[in-house]
């Protein structure tokens, strides 16, 4: 799919108190080693990851994470979705917001190229707000001060575009504490490593019917 905007930003949006409320919040909860799909469906199998499904995983991602469902999460995220999903013309039909991803990466911790669609729609008939749905939607965060780490960049590849030079773009938009960025789940995406300190962020999926 070719889109005129394959992100829409907010620069400094969400106040520094609110940023480190979140932080703070997610700090008091429990944290957990970040997975991909692949290795998510092994634990749901296995209950446990083998020492080669670790090294796998880290060649991906290497990252902690905090799922997150405080309801003032969302009601101050949520309206920059909706703004950005008019203001960029995607327009796009949703009705649900995932668990929220409180996102940890320590130096040389990343997260490599991926999209945060899947090839199928939820299939969980017990969660009727996910079932039949696919995510359209994605939103993150900056949580951290630029000053307090290095690397960490968040750079999008827009593949498929019409353009001849470069597709690959260092969202440097994100920088400030605070920035908020949505983009289509479809876009693919990166979080490169981080050389020095501490980044954190906090992504949510926000899903609907498949596009007819």
């Amino acid at each position: 799919m070719i889109l005129k905007d394959y992100y829409w930003f907010f620069q400094s949006a969400i106040p520094e108190k609110m940023c480190q409320q979140i932080i703070d919040t997610a700090k008091e909860k429990q944290i957990q080693v970040g997975v991909t799909a692949t290795e998510a469906k092994k634990l749901k199998e296995k209950n446990k990851l083998s020492k080669k499904d670790i090294l796998d995983l880290k060649k991906q991602r290497h990252s902690n994470v905090v799922w997150m469902e405080d309801p003032w999460i969302f009601n101050l995220i949520q309206p920059f979705i909706n703004e950005a999903n008019k203001n960029a013309g995607w327009n796009y039909q949703w009705d649900w917001s995932e668990s929220a991803q409180f996102t940890i990466y320590n130096k040389n911790q990343h997260y490599d190229w991926h999209c945060d669609t899947f090839d199928k729609p939820y299939n969980c008939p017990n969660l009727p707000n996910k079932h039949g749905r696919i995510r359209k939607l994605s939103v993150t965060i900056s949580l951290s001060d630029p000053k307090d780490y290095k690397g960490g960049e968040l750079e999008f590849d827009f593949r498929n575009h019409p353009s001849k030079i470069s597709n690959k773009v260092i969202c440097k938009e994100i920088l400030p504490r605070g920035s908020v960025v949505v983009f289509p789940s479809f876009v693919w995406h990166r979080v490169k490593p981080v050389t020095k300190g501490t980044r954190y962020s906090l992504v949510i999926w926000n899903i609907g019917f498949p596009f007819k």
